[in-house]
C-alpha cells in the first residue's frame, strides 16, 4: 500500500484549511469579489499552458457542461467569500463541512442508495448548521451564514455539471478547462460590476491570494486521483477543522457555545457521511465520482 497519496491529501486539506484565513488577510486590503478574481486569475494562468497545448483539453472549453461547471465553481467561491466578509473565519470554515451531507441528500434525491450511517451523518450535520445559524457568535452575521450556505448550493451545481463532462475526458483536463473558464468568467463579471482590482497589495495579501490559487489545487489533484473517493473525502474535513482552529487562535473569533457544538456536529456528521460511502457498492461509488476542481 502506498502512503504518499494520503500524505499529499493531508497537505491539501491543510492548504484548504488555510484558504479562509488567507482570504481574511487579503480582505483587509481588498474586497471579496476582487480577491476571488485575482485568486482565479493566478490559478488560471498556472493551468493555461496545459489547457492550450492539449487539443482534448481545448475542446472542453466549448463543452456546455464544462462551461456550466466553471461558472458554478466561480460563483461558489465568490458567494462564499462574500459570506466570509460578513461572518468569521471559524464559522465560515465549519459551514464548509456541510458539503458531504449536502451531496448525500442530493444523491438520494437522484435515486442513489445511501447507507444508514450516512443518513445519521446528514442529520447531525444539518442540526449543527441550524445551531450555527441561530447564534453564530462574535463577528458573524446571519447574512454571512446564509451566503456561506448558498455557496454550497453553487458548489453542488458545479459537482453535477462536472459529472456531465465527456466520459472520455481525463479529470485533469476537465479540471484545467473549468478553472480557465472560471477565471475568464470572474475577470469579466467582477470588472463589469466593481471595476478593475487594486494590485498594490502587501506581500501577505498576495501570499494569501497565490496560496489559495495554487497550493490546494496541485496537492489535491496529485493525491485524489490515487485513492478511493470515500477515503479522499475524509480529508475534506481537515478544511473546516483547521480553518476553525486558526480563526479562533489567530483571528480571535468567538463562536457561541451553541455554534461551537454545531461545528462539532457538522464535522462528526460529515465524517459519518463520508465513511458511510464504504457501504455502497463499487458501481454506486463509480457513478458518484466526479472530476475534482478544487
Amino acid at each position: 500500500m502506498r502512503f504518499w497519496p494520503y500524505l499529499v491529501l493531508s497537505a491539501a486539506g491543510a492548504c484548504w484549511g488555510l484558504g479562509l484565513p488567507f482570504g481574511e488577510l487579503a480582505l483587509h486590503e481588498t474586497d471579496a469579489a476582487h480577491m476571488i478574481m485575482l485568486r482565479f486569475a493566478v490559478a488560471g494562468l498556472a493551468v493555461l499552458p496545459w489547457t492550450v497545448l492539449r487539443p482534448q483539453c481545448r475542446r472542453l472549453l466549448r463543452h456546455p457542461a464544462v462551461l456550466l461547471a466553471g461558472a458554478c465553481y466561480a460563483l461558489g467561491f465568490l458567494i462564499e467569500f462574500e459570506g466570509l466578509a460578513r461572518s468569521s473565519v471559524a464559522i465560515s470554515a465549519l459551514l464548509v463541512g456541510l458539503m458531504p451531507a449536502l451531496i448525500a441528500v442530493s444523491a438520494a434525491i437522484g435515486g442513489e442508495r445511501i447507507s444508514v450511517a450516512s443518513w445519521f451523518g446528514v442529520a447531525g450535520a444539518t442540526l449543527g448548521a441550524a445551531l450555527i445559524a441561530g447564534k453564530p457568535g462574535t463577528g458573524a452575521t446571519p447574512l454571512g451564514v446564509i451566503l456561506c450556505l448558498i455557496s454550497l448550493l453553487a458548489f453542488l451545481a458545479w459537482l453535477y455539471a462536472a459529472k456531465r463532462a465527456p466520459a472520455d475526458a481525463s479529470p485533469v483536463d476537465v479540471s484545467c478547462a473549468a478553472i480557465v473558464i472560471a477565471a475568464v468568467f470572474l475577470v469579466g463579471l467582477v470588472t463589469l460590476l466593481h471595476g478593475p482590482p487594486n494590485l498594490h497589495l502587501s506581500a501577505p495579501a498576495w501570499g494569501g491570494i497565490v496560496g489559495q490559487g495554487l497550493l490546494s489545487t496541485i496537492a489535491w489533484q496529485l493525491g485524489a486521483r490515487r485513492v478511493a473517493s470515500a477515503a479522499a473525502g475524509v480529508f475534506i474535513n481537515l478544511e473546516p477543522l483547521i480553518g476553525a482552529t486558526i480563526g479562533v487562535a489567530l483571528f480571535h473569533d468567538r463562536p457561541t457555545l451553541a455554534a461551537a457544538f454545531g461545528g462539532v456536529l457538522i464535522l462528526a456528521g460529515s465524517l459519518a457521511t463520508v465513511l458511510g460511502e464504504h457501504r455502497r457498492t463499487p458501481q454506486d461509488l463509480a457513478a458518484a465520482d466526479a472530476p475534482t476542481l478544487a
